[in-house]
């Protein structure tokens, strides 16, 4: 199969879709892997690393889309590369689709087959191309509340940990899941006092077991949320409904409760944020204030650390993507139920139930593909 690695065009995503290691794994099978030209740069991989591992290197990013079986990304495609993608084609990326309507169109429109890391399910359940850049956003989520805690960054003026004698900052964790839980991690590493909630008893009992002694679990309600928010300097929001939008668990009105210069992180702002007043923003301006609250809500947190974040990515993906070009996406999916829930468009038809209900459309079941 011919694989084509673009360059990623988002705003400072600096992630590549794969390492000059992993396309030595793709050239080792017998496939060819056309890279364009500085992709890999900002994850520190020049042209010269892939070219080692038996890349070609081409100039622009159409030459990639036209050369290419298979595109391997980080994010979405975004409006510039729409016209690129033709019918037929398999995109095996992060989309999201249920938080954005153009995009979805967009591969509608397309043909493509469109295969999600963030639907793709293990053989024990979980989303394990998800939990690599969770758990890279849980941590980094963390760090940005310290920062924006900062009065220069217009926070409260808080230091996480504290000092002898001054009360740490307070945070609120909500979803206990791999976000959830290493942003508590992280937190409560740099000395904060955390409340980390979630819906499930299981979760919640498991996370009073292993978290560390300034951890504390809390069933999440409303009611519940709304006695903590004014006593909390930050709330790091992090629930997910795999391939369907996030929940709003804070509102508009809720802001109220809060003290100024408190800071709301949403890492779920890839699936439509789950805070009212969440809209995307980027590395490059990455907050906004709304009565006055600090709303930090990147849609591509890892791509600040792309070395790590790269490396990370695939070495979850590059199993999938190899059983994707040895046997063609339908075989592989035949064989791999897991991989086969990854599928969200396929030559026109919306094949992920949660993406058709987000935008109320028809939904084609994938395995109708598959016969």
């Amino acid at each position: 199969m011919i694989i084509g690695i673009p360059k990623e065009i988002k705003n400072n995503e600096n992630r590549v879709g794969m390492t000059p290691a992993g396309v030595a794994e793709m050239v080792h099978h017998g496939h060819k892997v056309y890279v364009q030209h500085t992709a890999g740069e900002g994850s520190g991989f020049a042209d010269a690393d892939y070219e080692r591992a038996g890349a070609e290197i081409l100039p622009e990013i159409a030459d990639v889309y036209a050369a290419a079986e298979m595109i391997v990304k980080v994010k979405e495609p975004i409006a510039p590369e729409y016209k690129l993608v033709r019918p037929g084609q398999l995109l095996f990326t992060y989309f999201h689709f249920a938080c954005d309507r153009a995009l979805t169109d967009a591969m509608l429109e397309s043909g493509a087959v469109c295969l999600a890391y963030e639907t793709v399910t293990g053989p024990q359940g979980g989303l394990p191309l998800l939990i690599p850049m969770s758990e890279v956003a849980g941590r980094m989520s963390a760090q940005q509340a310290a920062r924006f805690l900062e009065k220069p960054q217009g926070g409260r003026g808080v230091l996480m940990g504290g000092v002898p004698g001054v009360k740490p900052a307070r945070v609120l964790v909500l979803g206990g899941g791999v976000v959830g839980r290493n942003a508590a991690l992280m937190a409560a590493g740099l000395g904060a006092d955390v409340t980390i909630t979630d819906i499930s008893l299981p979760t919640l009992r498991h996370l009073a077991e292993v978290m560390p002694h300034n951890v504390r679990t809390l069933f999440s309600s409303r009611h519940n949320i709304e006695q903590e928010l004014p006593h909390t300097d930050a709330v790091i929001g992090s629930v997910l409904i795999p391939g369907a939008k996030a929940p709003k668990l804070i509102t508009a009105d809720m802001l109220k409760l809060m003290r100024p210069g408190s800071v709301l992180v949403d890492v779920a702002i890839d699936q439509g944020g789950c805070f009212e007043t969440s809209h995307p923003t980027t590395h490059s301006d990455p907050v906004y204030t709304v009565d006055g609250v600090l709303h930090y809500a990147v849609a591509n947190i890892p791509g600040a650390v792309p070395y790590t974040s790269t490396l990370a990515l695939t070495n979850a993906t590059l199993p999938y993507a190899l059983r994707l070009a040895d046997m063609g996406w339908r075989e592989a999916c035949r064989r791999d139920k897991g991989l086969a829930e990854g599928l969200n468009i396929i030559d026109g038809k919306i094949t992920f139930k949660a993406v058709a209900e987000a935008f109320d459309l028809h939904y084609t079941p994938a395995a109708q593909f598959l016969i």
